[in-house]
């Protein structure tokens, strides 16, 4: 990894301002790489997950991955430009100028986790390129099979000294997180992403962070129910809940509990007629992780919670394929529950009520900021109410987890849900240094008058600038 690293900060320097159409063309190729392989990575998602839908996987790794390129390359030209700044008076007279250049970093590593392995690696692995760096990899080793299809896919269409990928275990991890990047990306878990940053900070690497939290689902007092249960469930059954932005917890009015419960034994049943022997449904990445979710429902449990299982078509325990969990909810649940404490990441709801919409909002406030925060409801003033008095890193508003793929707009999370930002923009701006540039008058007259020997106009012009 070290040889590698100085490899690519060798041609990094040799190379400091990629052309456009240098950074086209290595898009282009990510382009072509994913087009070639759209077959195999479905295919080893699912051996890596025990069961994937593979129309999961084209449209959240495949289709969401190929959308971000096309809406980079559209826009690269105009991010590239030099960025217009006012100079400050009187340095701004007779054509003197100021502007920002966004100039790359250099080398960028990437640590990518293993829910959606390859959009979380090859999304911002193109921003990356896009801003003019090199970058080094190292996927999970949760999902080894598509870690080793990402080496052969990369090597096939880049030189190791513009992309290359290490996959390994978590000692290769922690070796990679020492490395001396110019700029560290790491998706995942909160525990972990402190020891990255630890040793990211030995070597003063900056870092962006994409971690995760108990997003809420804050369903207002006048919302379609219905609608609100169809799309929430929608997103939390979506890869069997194994995503960073996904709702972790319900808030619902106190009265229409029971509607509730109705609209989701509705909703989860019309898209999952079935869960063990159906293929829309996505198992539990491995048994860890299912003795994990079992041991926070065995809490709820054993500290007065109802937990519901909602089993649409009946099906025995002893039917169970993969690592396959049943949707589930938590009544009752309290904050010394760990479904309350964790993220979640699998297919169980907690559901809290409230009688006022103040009651949830104030939940929220109390606790961490989380990385995605939902709200459903018809009333504008409410609506407003709940985005004026709650911080997140990004929100939807009556729908869940489709703030990601709008590539015009920052994700990324505040405090222990995140920091940094990439997609469109603001991702070139993560992945670049800013240059400030200021750039002279060529009139050498105006320029004498503030040299020594200093006189009287000196004087005049300084003191106006002297003032309240």
């Amino acid at each position: 990894m070290q040889q590698i690293l100085e490899k690519q900060k060798i041609q990094s320097r040799r190379q400091t301002y990629p052309s456009l159409s240098i950074r086209i063309d290595r898009l282009d190729r990510m382009l072509d790489m994913m087009l070639e392989y759209q077959k195999q990575i479905p295919e080893v998602l699912s051996e890596d997950f025990g069961h994937r839908p593979e129309m999961l996987t084209k449209f959240s790794e495949l289709a969401a991955t190929f959308d971000s390129i096309h809406y980079i390359k559209k826009n690269l030209k105009s991010w590239m430009k030099p960025e217009k700044r006012k100079a400050s008076a009187p340095f701004n007279l007779f054509g003197a100028k100021a502007y920002i250049q966004y100039q790359p970093v250099g080398v960028v590593g990437i640590i990518s986790p293993w829910n959606y392995p390859f959009n979380l690696t090859y999304g911002p692995l193109a921003v990356v390129l896009a801003a003019g760096n090199r970058a080094m990899i190292k996927p999970s080793e949760f999902t080894p099979r598509s870690s080793s299809l990402m080496k052969s896919m990369i090597n096939k269409y880049f030189d190791d000294d513009e992309v290359e990928v290490f996959p390994g275990d978590a000692s290769v991890g922690q070796e990679f997180s020492s490395l001396v990047f110019d700029h560290l990306l790491f998706t995942g878990s909160t525990s972990v992403a402190k020891k990255v940053m630890e040793a990211a900070s030995k070597n003063l690497v900056p870092v962006t962070l994409e971690l995760g939290g108990k997003s809420p689902a804050i369903i207002g007092e006048n919302a379609d129910l219905k609608k609100a249960s169809d799309r929430i469930w929608n997103g939390k059954l979506m890869n069997a809940g194994q995503t960073c932005i996904a709702p972790d917890y319900v808030f619902v009015e106190e009265k229409l509990l029971g509607d509730w419960m109705e609209a989701s034994i509705s909703s989860i049943s019309t898209m999952y007629p079935s869960i063990f022997d159906n293929d829309d449904y996505t198992s539990i990445v491995n048994e860890g992780h299912f003795q994990r979710l079992e041991s926070y429902l065995e809490d709820a449990k054993n500290k007065g919670a109802d937990v519901i299982e909602i089993n649409p078509a009946k099906e025995d325990k002893s039917q169970r394929t993969h690592n396959k969990m049943m949707p589930t909810v938590v009544l009752k649940a309290t904050d010394d529950m760990l479904v309350m404490q964790e993220e979640i990441f699998g297919p169980i709801m907690p559901v809290k009520t409230y009688s006022k919409i103040d009651q949830a909002v104030d939940y929220v406030n109390l606790h961490e900021r989380p990385l995605g925060l939902y709200y459903f409801g018809n009333q504008k003033a409410e609506e407003q109410f709940v985005m004026s008095n709650t911080i997140s890193g990004g929100a939807a508003l009556n729908d869940v987890i489709f703030q990601f793929i709008q590539e015009d707009r920052p994700f990324g999370g505040i405090g222990p849900s995140g920091m940094g930002h990439y997609h469109g923009i603001e991702g070139f701006k993560t992945f670049s240094h800013a240059r400030g540039v200021y750039k002279q008058t060529p009139v050498e007259g105006v320029l004498k008058l503030m040299r020594p020997p200093f006189g009287k106009l000196v004087d005049q012009i300084v003191a106006t600038r002297i003032k309240k």
